[in-house]
């Protein structure tokens, strides 16, 4: 490979990296029970998608106080 012959400033590596971020999740609102979602995708809460439940969504165990 190749090598470079001057390094490349701070300033040049910086403006080429500066797209390159984490963004945030798009979150929207489910229709069927306003929980917050990632839009595009079945409920988590709810399993329902585009109207129609689509899985099966289990109520959540309790765990017994010990």
């Amino acid at each position: 490979m190749g090598l470079t012959k001057r390094r490349f400033s701070k300033a040049r590596t910086a403006s080429r990296r500066a797209h390159f971020r984490v963004q945030p999740v798009t979150l929207v609102e489910c229709p069927q029970c306003h929980a917050r979602m990632v839009p595009h995708r079945v409920c988590p809460t709810c399993g329902y998608y585009a109207g129609r439940q689509v899985i099966e969504v289990k109520a959540p165990e309790e765990k017994p106080n010990t």
